[in-house]
Parts: C-alpha cells; structure tokens; sequence
C-alpha cells in the first residue's frame, strides 16, 4: 500500500460510522499499542464490539484486521523510536525565530479547530447554551483556561453559569441537584483529568445534557455528549497548548451574544449600573 495506513485513516475517517470514528481515533492516538494487540483486545479498550473493528479494516480496503495490523506495524519498523513530547519540541525549537514558529503553530491550532467545525454541530451548541437552565463549566489543567474564559463570557452576557473550578467545596451540592434542564460543558484535553470526565458522568446519569469541547471521538467525553466539539492542542512545550479550546469557547460566547442580541444589550447595560453603584460606595 503507496499510502501510510494512519494516513489513509485520517483521510476516511470523516466517513466512518459514529462507532467506526471512535475505533479510528484510538488508533491514531495509539499507533504502537495496535500494531501488538488483539483485535479483542482493541474492542474491549474501547467498549465496542469485534464487528465495528473488523467494519473499520473493510472499509479502509483491508481483508481483515491481520492485514491492517500488518500493515501497520511494516509503518512502524521503518520509524526509529520516537522522542519525548519535550524532546521533539525542544528539537523543533532549535535556531532563531521561536516568536514566530509559536505564533504559526498557534496559528495552526486555530485553523485545525476551525476546520474539525461544522456548521450543524455549533449550532446544536448554541442551543444547548440558550436552552438550559443552568450552565455549569468543568475543565481542570490545561483545560481550566478554556473554562474561565467560557464562564466569564457566558455570565456576562446574563446566564447562569458557574465554573468548577479544582478547589471548589460546592462540586458534589451543584452536580446532586442536577435535572435535565441544566448543561454541563465539559472542557477535556489529553491527558483527560479524570476529575472531569467522573462530574460528566455523573451528571449525564443524573439526566443533565453535556456539550464537550474535547480532541476527538475517543476521548471519554466524546461519548457522554449530546455534540461535542474538536479543537486542536498543538504547542513547542512540555504541555498541550489550550488555544483551539479558548478559541471554540470565544465562538461560543460570541454565537450566543449574536443570537440573544437584546437580552445581552441588556443585561451589559445592567452590569454598567451595577458597577457604577459599587463603585460609587466604594469611594464613600
């Protein structure tokens, strides 16, 4: 085959099932460990069945999952072992211009995320946002600046909605009161914080909606979600770079004030009030 295996998936991947999307994700996130596993194996890691393992291989033109493995680990041999995450950076650092190399990888992330997008996605978002109740905002880590910086802008823009931030003592009241009218936005990169990924769970047992803003179909929000949308985390460090998912939740805040134009003039205009009075006791 002319065309790497892992290549050929990125590019069908779009046209798999919603079942065949999570197997292909794992695979690309996980190269080395399914060139070496069963086909058992794979399914019982990702909780799907055989069939959608062996449907994914068909699909891609192999005759079955042996001669995808193989292909795959013959890709795997001609590559030498591959550097840590610093290591590699470190190596793409190297010469002048590190201002500009950031700033086009940073570049990059949003025009990744912005292409993982679709119209219909957002939209469903949008109205997750303006259908609920009650927002609440999970995002631990690298995630945490997504989740302030969606928290801020959705209650300005005069919603209920509350971060849970790593230290907060009101996590376990908040998410037992939870009922189908309130939204739990689950902001979740790799590594996923299991802290994150536990609240999603809970909280879509308890009958709330989950919108996700993750990296791809097998992340384990992915699946808790009624639309999640993918963002790119690229970045020339040790930690992945937060700026797709900052950019996914700007796109929210701004979908959302556009489509509730005068209750946002509003609610601004009350904030302007308010913060005129506090300020005015203040200097008394």
């Amino acid at each position: 085959m002319s065309t790497s295996v892992l290549t050929l998936l990125e590019e069908k991947i779009s046209e798999l099932t919603a079942s065949q999307k999570i197997v292909g994700d794992y695979i690309l996130k996980h190269p080395s460990e399914v060139a070496f596993m069963t086909v058992e194996q794979i399914a019982g890691e990702i909780g799907v069945s055989v069939a959608t393992v062996m449907r994914l291989c068909y699909g891609l033109g192999f005759s079955g999952f042996s001669q995808f493995q193989k292909e795959l680990q013959g890709m795997l041999i001609t590559r030498v072992a591959p550097p840590s995450r610093l290591e590699k950076n470190i190596e793409r650092q190297r010469g002048s211009g590190l201002i500009q190399k950031c700033a086009e990888l940073q570049i990059n992330n949003i025009k990744k995320t912005s292409d993982f997008l679709s119209e219909e996605k957002v939209n469903h978002a949008f109205d997750l946002i303006l259908s609920a109740k009650k927002i609440c905002i999970v995002g631990d880590r690298t995630s945490g600046a997504a989740a302030a910086y969606l928290n801020e802008g959705l209650n300005r823009l005069g919603l209920d909605c509350e971060w849970f931030e790593h230290n907060s003592s009101r996590v376990q009241s908040s998410v037992a009161k939870m009922t189908p009218d309130v939204l739990v936005v689950a902001i979740c990169l790799p590594r996923y914080s299991k802290r994150s990924v536990d609240i999603a769970k809970v909280a879509k047992e308890r009958g709330a909606k989950i919108l996700a803003i993750t990296d791809g179909y097998s992340s384990p929000v992915a699946n808790l979600s009624e639309v999640f949308l993918p963002c790119s985390f690229d970045s020339l460090s040790f930690h992945h770079s937060a700026i797709g998912a900052i950019f996914v939740a700007d796109l929210l805040v701004t979908g959302v004030a556009n489509k509730n134009v005068e209750k946002t003039k509003k609610f601004l205009e009350e904030i302007e009030l308010v913060s005129v009075a506090i300020g005015a006791n203040v200097m008394k």
